[in-house]
Formats: C-alpha cells, sequence, structure tokens
C-alpha cells in the first residue's frame, strides 16, 4: 500500500514515518520516496493503523490506491 505524506520534508521525517510504521508492524517493509512525498509500505497491519500511527507521529497520510 502507499500513502502520501505532504508534509514530509527532510531525512528526520522520514526516519520518524518510518519508525511509527515500524511500531505498527516490526516486519513491515517500507520504502520512502522523499522527493515525491510517497511511502510504499509491505505490511500485514490494515491501512487505517498506519495511518493512524503516521498521525501519531505528526504527520498526515493519505492512502493511494
Amino acid at each position: 500500500m502507499q500513502f502520501d505524506i505532504p508534509d514530509m520534508s527532510c531525512g528526520h521525517c522520514v526516519a520518524r514515518i518510518t519508525e511509527a510504521i515500524k511500531q505498527a508492524d516490526p516486519a513491515a517493509q517500507v520504502d520512502v520516496d522523499l522527493s515525491s512525498k510517497r511511502v510504499a509500505v509491505n505490511s500485514t497491519a490494515l491501512p487505517d493503523a498506519l495511518t493512524a500511527a503516521i498521525a501519531e507521529a505528526g504527520y498526515t497520510a493519505s492512502r493511494v490506491d
């Protein structure tokens, strides 16, 4: 699944978002493209759980189909 995260702007953001996703699912594979502000996640967690984890880290995420 993929998420657009428009307020992601630097390496620190990438680290916080990756950590938040890994807290929701430690086995998740996370691929971040900072230039497009998009995160691809391979996870067994529900999309809503990942969106909530990203929000708790302070970022707004929109799922991309």
